[in-house]
């Protein structure tokens, strides 16, 4: 359920004297897009992958495009200029594109998702019908994350507190009349429940299915309204259904008067935020410090709230980056 967009390309200009190399690396990306989807680079391209890691001064961070992920890209960029090296930022709006640049080192960081790119990885590895890999524990999906990452000449480093899981996500007045502050509560209050989400739900392990095993929640109806769309939101606020499929940073809850039910069964992936880097070109010790400091201040609480700034309040995304970095002392 991972953010999904159409393809497109932007380069974001952050050091004027690279334009022409970050042009040229977009065209290239669009051009190598048709053969690095259906078979990955070849063997010949990953013969890095036993080099040791690399400390290249000249780093492209890249952005699936959405506005999470831009944020994440402007503070890897931030904190790795604050550390010495020339950065920019390349937004490319799908993984298939993304991440085969990655390992070619046409890009050189990108902020991930565990769970979700852990099972990319592995279906890329095994066929689209290879079991999941990734899980509700953190250390499982880490250590299947890197098993699958390192062939590929690419280093996965650790999560820090911020996760950005699908969520659940009721009105304040529901939940106030019936106790409701988690799912099981949820699931013992024996209420039908329209869900507003995307179609797939009900097939998906971690959506109706799941509320149903593991929470005993009666799932009358999906309303396919999307993932936290505001037609799915306003679905739930005008009593039409009573729940929606959502994120846990997701920032315009307040707006609808909606709140999240914990998942205190722990249903949901442990999609964390990590850094990829491409292990012969920022898998050194001075890029691997640098992009490690947001791990100690950054939560799941701030990606909502700088979701929110970019979002709701219309403020760019490097301008919402830098001022968070600058308050947390980190620049």
């Amino acid at each position: 359920m991972r953010r999904r967009a159409r393809i497109r390309v932007r380069i974001r200009r952050a050091v004027p004297a690279r334009r022409i190399r970050a042009l040229l690396a977009a065209v290239a990306l669009l051009l190598a897009a048709g053969s690095a989807c259906s078979t990955g680079p070849s063997l010949e391209h990953r013969g890095d992958v036993t080099a040791p890691p690399g400390d290249s001064r000249d780093l492209t961070i890249g952005s699936a495009g959405f506005t999470e992920s831009d944020l994440l890209a402007q503070m890897y960029a931030l904190l790795l200029r604050r550390a010495g090296y020339r950065t920019e930022i390349l937004s490319v709006t799908n993984r298939e594109i993304y991440e085969p640049a990655l390992e070619t080192g046409r890009i050189d960081v990108v902020p991930e998702y565990a769970a979700t790119f852990a099972d990319w990885l592995n279906a890329k590895a095994n066929g689209p019908g290879a079991a999941p890999v990734g899980s509700p524990d953190l250390t499982t999906t880490m250590t299947a994350l890197r098993r699958l990452a390192k062939p590929r000449g690419l280093t996965v480093l650790d999560p820090g507190r911020a996760v950005d899981q699908n969520a659940f996500a009721v009105t304040r007045a529901y939940a106030a009349e019936h106790g409701l502050r988690t799912l099981s509560d949820l699931g013992r209050a024996k209420l039908p429940v329209r869900l507003a989400a995307g179609d797939e739900c009900v097939e998906r392990p971690y959506c109706e299915p799941g509320l149903r095993k593991t929470y005993g929640i009666d799932v009358v109806a999906v309303d396919p309204k999307g993932v936290g769309t505001t037609q799915a939101k306003q679905a739930v606020q005008s009593g039409r259904d009573q729940m929606v499929l959502t994120t846990t940073t997701d920032a315009t809850l307040d707006e609808f008067g909606l709140v999240l039910l914990a998942d205190d069964r722990h249903l949901q992936n442990a999609d964390y935020i990590v850094p990829v880097v491409n292990r012969a070109r920022a898998g050194g010790p001075g890029a691997v410090r640098a992009l490690s400091a947001l791990n100690s201040v950054l939560t799941t609480e701030d990606l909502a709230s700088m979701n929110e700034q970019v979002d709701s309040w219309r403020r760019l995304p490097k301008d919402v980056a830098r001022a968070y970095l600058e308050r947390e002392g980190l620049l």
